[in-house]
């Protein structure tokens, strides 16, 4: 199993950018996915999930409106579309994959992308 993120950089306040997550290894479209992100001395927190269809989404209330979710099951890849990006969006984002299995829950993380927004 492999995730692969790509899409971070620098980029400044307002800007936008777009996470790629690329997936192998695992049937991508039984799994669900979620992006998370990880600032200095904090926590890992959800930042969106998409259903393994792609026709439910939640998002963290700090990126409702400025992030979107997608997913691409023929390419095996989850994105992360950010907009209007402010300082405070500044982490590691991760990919994450999740799938059950015979009542099992099994979870896939990717290495993460560091995103860091700044004039």
């Amino acid at each position: 199993v492999q995730l692969v993120e790509s899409g971070g950089g620098l980029v400044q306040p307002g800007g936008s950018l777009r996470l790629s997550c690329a997936a192998s290894g695992f049937t991508f479209s039984s799994a669900d996915m979620s992006w998370y992100r990880q600032a200095p001395g904090k926590e890992r927190d959800l930042v969106a999930v998409t259903s393994s269809a792609g026709g439910s989404t939640n998002y963290a209330d700090s990126v409702k409106g400025r992030f979107t979710i997608s997913r691409d099951n023929a390419k095996n890849t989850v994105y992360l579309e950010m907009n209007s990006l402010k300082p405070e969006d500044t982490a590691v984002y991760y990919c994450k994959a999740v799938r059950v299995v015979t009542n099992i829950q099994h979870n896939y993380w990717g290495q993460g992308t560091q995103v860091t927004v700044s004039e």
